[in-house]
């Protein structure tokens, strides 16, 4: 008896990491900016949805027909649809997993077997298969060509239902230069200081960019407290301040520039995932201003 295809099946997802590395073990793909969307193929019938199970036929109706042709009854892809909210990229369905095909289900495979599976799909305009990437150093290659960056994925990891750490992404770093305006308590056994609360200047304003809590190592926590002390003040300096905390917060006059490194701006203005690179002694406060990317 034919195994029915199933309804949904919970996409494996990627955990993000800011280790760099590669061997053997491992192969890297691009990490494409668009839609992740499972399509589901039973006969006549195709099925496109989205990480959240929201249907996406009648937004990609080439999609649907592409999917129909392939000469097989049934099978499961997992991929990326591209070419939508106003990006570069080309419209298409970029393929990189193959989690059912005719009557089977591929999950408990390792990636290599199933790779070797998604080859035997026809896979044409408007769909397409996602290349692996060949370079000493992929997550460079995804900054020299402005990507958003690179996926690490275990050859010999099954498809898993979570976020998985067999799947790795590694997004491009941005990085700003930024002033201090505050700081808030150690908690727990960390010393001298929690977090930075770090800004920029944009027209006579000093704007509250978030804070920053990771990247210091304890010489620097008290190194950075002792120097903050001498200049801390009793008013916040932050002019358009939406976001900062006003609880167990130490104010100081925006003089000291620090170099930080994150992965985006958020669409409320605000760093994600920031880390301390250095503090920057050649730069003055009042030149710093946000950079435009």
């Amino acid at each position: 008896m034919t195994t029915p295809l199933p309804m949904w099946v919970e996409p494996m997802a990627a955990t993000l990491t800011r280790e760099r590395f590669t061997g053997p073990q491992w192969v890297f793909e691009r990490k494409l900016d668009g839609i992740r969307m499972l399509a589901f193929k039973d006969g006549a019938e195709v099925r496109l949805l989205s990480r959240n199970r929201l249907p996406q036929n009648a937004a990609h109706p080439a999609f649907v027909e592409a999917i129909r042709a392939l000469p097989f009854h049934d099978l499961i892809l997992d991929g990326e649809a591209t070419g939508y909210f106003g990006k570069r990229e080309s419209v298409g369905y970029h393929v990189f997993d193959l989690v059912w095909l005719e009557g089977r289900d591929l999950t408990s495979l390792p990636l290599d077997a199933r790779r070797e599976l998604l080859s035997t799909v026809p896979l044409a305009p408007p769909l397409a298969l996602v290349s692996r990437l060949d370079h000493a150093e992929p997550w460079e290659l995804a900054k020299r060509e402005g990507w958003e960056g690179v996926i690490a994925k275990r050859r010999d990891s099954p498809y898993e239902h979570r976020r998985s750490p067999h799947w790795l992404k590694m997004k491009c770093e941005a990085s700003q230069e930024l002033v201090i305006g505050g700081f808030t308590d150690p908690q727990g056994e960390r010393v001298g200081l929690g977090a930075l609360l770090v800004g920029y200047f944009e027209q006579g304003d000093f704007v509250f960019a978030g804070k920053v809590g990771t990247g210091f190592d304890t010489k620097l926590l008290l190194e950075l407290r002792s120097r903050l002390d001498t200049i801390e003040m009793a008013d916040s300096p932050f002019t358009k301040a939406v976001g900062a905390p006003r609880a167990r917060v130490h104010w100081v006059r925006p003089e000291i520039v620090v170099q930080v490194a994150f992965l985006e701006w958020t669409r409320h203005g605000k760093l994600r995932h920031p880390r301390l690179v250095g503090v920057r002694n050649d730069k003055t406060a009042r030149g710093v201003t946000r950079d435009v990317r």
